[in-house]
C-alpha cells in the first residue's frame, strides 16, 4: 500500500529531499555520512548503497513517443518528478474500449480510501452485497441491482480524527477492518470470515527521508516496536451483512512469542507484522497466511517497514480454535542470516521491499488435491512451494526477478491459467508518480515443471488512444502500472485467457491471454484522473483495483473518487445486472 495518503502531514516533517540528504558514493550509488542503527533487528549486513535521485536528462519522453524510465530511483513517493512533454494537469477525459460503463458512484460513501480497498462478496435473504474497506473506513453496499446500488452501513472514525486507539460507534479502541476472506462453512453452515491485523504501513514515527528512516532514527523504531495491538487474525462468524451481524469466534496472534495464540493481550505490544492482505482460506481445513512470526524477520532494506513476512501454515478444521501447522521463510530473510541475505544484490540500497506482502498464491485448494503454490516476495523473487502437505511446507525451487528499483517489485501473482497452459503472470506495483522508476512488468513464467520456473514474456504495455493527446501514460499524471488482477475471492469462477489489471492512471486493462505467446489488450476503461471531492494529495492515484463478479460478468473498478461498474460481452460474457442466478459460497477454481 502506498504512503501518498501521508502527504499532508508529512510535508511539515521532512524538510529536506533525498536529493540533499544522501551523500553521492564512489560507485554511482550512496552513502549517509553517519549511521545511527542501534536496534539489532535493523540490517545492517551491507554498506549503505542507497540509490541517488535520477539525473533528469537520463530519462523522460524519447523521439519515438516512447518514454524512458529510470535506471534507479531511491523512495520518493510524496515528490513530483516533471519531465519535458508531460501533461501540465492531471487529465479528465475519460477513454474506453470494448466496455460499457453501467453504473458510477461517486463521493465519500464509494471511496473509503483513496488509496486502497479490500472488496468481499456475500449473499443473505435473496440479496447480494459487496464490502469495501480500509481499516477503520468501511462500507456495506447493496449490489444486487447494479444500476441502483446502495450504502447499506457507513463505519467510520472520521469523528475521532481517524485515531485507531479511540472508539466511537464504529469501533472499539484498537479495532479495525483488516483484509479478509469470506467463505461458506459448512461446518457452522454460515460465513466465517477471517480478518487479517498488521502492521500500519502509513506511519508517522518513520518516514521514507533518509534523516527519519529506520536506519537513521532509533527513537522511531523503538516507539513502533512500543506500539500496543493484536498481530495476528480474528475470526467471524456472519450471520447477515451488517457489522453488528458478526460474531467473535477467535482472536489469534501470530507472535511466537506468545505463550497461547489465541489468548494474546492486544492491549500490549507484540512482535511482528501479524497476517499480511488477504489470507488464503476457502473454508476447508487448511488456511495460509504471509506473516513475520517475530522481529528477527527483518530481512527487509524497505526504509520504513520492519518485518520481512515468510507464510504460515493454519489448521482451520474448527473455525473458533485454528492451530498452527508451519512456518516457512527463505535463508535470509532473518536477523543473522547475514550470508544469505548479502547475496541479494539489493543488500544495503535501502529501498526495496523484501518480503511477502500477500499470502501464498494456489492454483488449487490443497483440499482438493493441490499441491504447489506460488510466492511473490518482493525483492526475493519468485518462489515455488510444495504444500500437500501443510504441516511441512517445502521449497522446491526459487527465481530471481531482475532489479527494479524502487517501486514493489514483487506483488501479486495471478495463477487463474496455471492449470490450463501451466502459466503464472508475476508482477509488482508502482509507488512513485510520474514514472519515476522502472517499470514494473507483468512477467509470464512457465512453470510446468515446478523445479525449474523460468520467465518466458511479458504482458505488452498500455498505451493511450490515439484521441488522448498524448503518447504514453507517463505523460498522463500519476502513477502507472499494474496492481493486482483482484482476488480469488471474487465470486464464481475466473474466465480462462481473460486478466484484468487496475493500472493506476491507465485505469483498467483487460488482457487476452488466450495464446500466451501473443497476449493482447482486448478492453479497457480508463476513468478520469479525479473527482469533484478527491483531495489534490490523491490525484495521481487514480484506478488501484479491479474486482470481478465472474458469476454476473460486472467489473467494479475502484478509484481515488468512486465506483464504476462495467461490463463486456466481448471479454466478459453477457452482464446479469440484477439478482445472481445462485448465491456466492465459496471461492471456485
Amino acid at each position: 500500500m502506498r504512503n501518498l495518503r501521508s502527504r499532508a502531514a508529512l510535508a511539515t516533517a521532512v524538510v529536506a529531499t533525498a536529493a540533499t540528504l544522501l551523500v553521492p558514493g564512489a560507485t554511482g550509488t550512496t552513502a549517509t555520512a553517519s549511521t545511527a542503527i542501534t536496534d539489532p533487528d535493523i540490517p545492517d549486513v551491507c554498506q549503505d548503497r542507497r540509490p541517488v535521485p535520477a539525473d533528469p536528462g537520463a530519462y523522460g519522453m524519447q523521439l519515438d513517443g516512447s518514454f524512458r524510465h529510470p535506471a534507479l530511483t531511491p523512495v520518493d513517493e510524496e515528490h513530483e518528478h516533471s519531465f519535458p512533454g508531460r501533461n501540465k494537469d492531471y487529465d479528465t477525459r475519460s477513454y474506453i474500449k470494448n466496455m460499457k460503463v453501467e453504473a458510477a458512484y461517486e463521493g465519500p460513501d464509494f471511496t473509503p480510501d483513496y488509496f486502497h480497498t479490500w472488496q468481499n462478496i456475500v449473499d443473505f435473504g435473496g440479496r447480494r452485497y459487496m464490502f469495501q474497506y480500509d481499516r477503520s473506513e468501511g462500507r456495506v453496499y447493496d449490489i444486487t441491482d447494479v444500476k441502483k446500488v446502495t450504502v447499506v452501513e457507513k463505519m467510520t472514525r472520521d469523528d475521532v480524527g481517524g485515531d485507531e486507539s479511540k472508539g466511537n460507534g464504529s469501533w472499539a479502541p484498537g479495532d479495525y477492518w483488516g483484509a479478509s476472506t469470506i467463505q461458506w462453512n459448512k461446518k457452522l453452515g454460515a460465513y466465517v470470515m477471517v480478518q487479517s491485523f498488521e502492521d500500519k504501513r502509513q506511519i508517522s514515527e518513520l518516514t521514507d527521508d533518509p534523516a527519519h528512516d529506520k536506519y537513521s532514527n532509533p527513537e522511531g523504531v523503538k516507539k513502533l516496536r512500543a506500539k500496543p495491538g493484536l498481530k495476528g487474525f480474528k475470526v467471524f462468524r456472519l450471520d447477515g451483512p451488517r457489522k453488528k451481524d458478526w460474531k467473535l469466534l477467535a482472536t489469534v496472534s501470530t507472535d511466537s512469542t506468545q505463550k497461547d495464540p489465541l489468548a494474546s493481550d492486544p492491549a500490549t505490544a507484540q512482535q511482528g507484522s501479524g497476517s499480511l492482505d488477504v489470507p488464503y482460506w476457502t473454508g476447508g481445513t487448511y488456511m495460509f497466511i504471509a506473516t513475520a512470526p517475530n522481529d528477527t524477520y527483518s530481512g527487509t532494506e524497505y526504509p520504513t517497514n520492519l518485518h520481512s513476512a515468510g507464510y504460515q501454515s493454519w489448521d482451520m478444521s474448527d473455525p473458533a480454535h485454528p492451530k498452527l501447522l508451519d512456518t516457512w521463510h527463505l535463508p535470509g530473510q532473518r536477523t543473522g542470516e547475514d550470508a544469505a541475505y548479502a547475496k541479494n544484490p539489493r543488500c544495503g540500497n535501502r529501498t526495496s521491499w523484501m518480503g511477502a506482502r500477500m499470502p501464498l498464491f494456489i492454483p488449487k485448494p490443497v483440499e482438493d488435491g493441490g499441491r504447489y503454490a506460488f510466492a511473490a516476495m518482493g525483492g526475493y523473487g519468485l518462489t515455488v512451494l510444495d504444500i500437500s502437505d501443510p504441516a511441512d511446507m517445502k521449497t522446491v525451487s526459487h527465481l530471481d526477478l531482475p532489479p527494479s528499483v524502487s517501486g514493489t517489485e514483487g506483488d501479486n501473482i495471478d495463477v487463474s491459467q496455471y492449470e490450463k497452459t501451466g502459466l503464472v503472470y508475476y508482477s509488482g506495483y508502482p509507488l512513485t508518480e510520474d514514472c519515476y522508476e522502472p517499470y514494473k512488468d507483468v512477467y509470464q513464467i512457465d512453470v510446468k515443471d515446478p523445479k525449474n520456473p523460468r520467465v518466458v514474456g511479458a504482458l505488452p504495455r498500455p498505451t493511450p488512444p490515439r484521441t488522448a493527446g498524448f503518447q504514453d501514460f507517463c505523460q498522463r499524471r500519476g502513477s502507472f502500472g499494474p496492481k493486482r488482477t483482484g482476488y480469488y475471492t471474487n465470486p464464481g469462477k475466473h474466465e480462462a485467457g481473460v486478466l484484468g489489471y487496475g493500472f493506476y492512471n491507465a485505469g483498467v486493462q483487460f488482457f487476452d491471454v488466450s495464446d500466451p505467446a501473443k497476449p493482447e489488450i482486448d478492453a479497457y476503461f480508463v476513468p478520469k484522473a479525479y473527482g469533484s471531492q478527491t483531495p489534490d494529495y490523491a490525484y495521481g492515484n487514480q484506478t488501484h483495483g479491479v474486482y470481478v463478479e465472474w458469476d454476473r460478468n460486472i467489473a467494479w473498478v475502484l478509484t481515488n473518487h468512486g465506483i464504476y461498474a462495467l461490463s463486456s460481452p466481448k471479454v466478459l460474457g453477457k452482464p446479469h445486472l440484477t439478482r445472481p442466478e445462485k448465491p456466492f459460497r465459496n471461492s471456485e477454481f
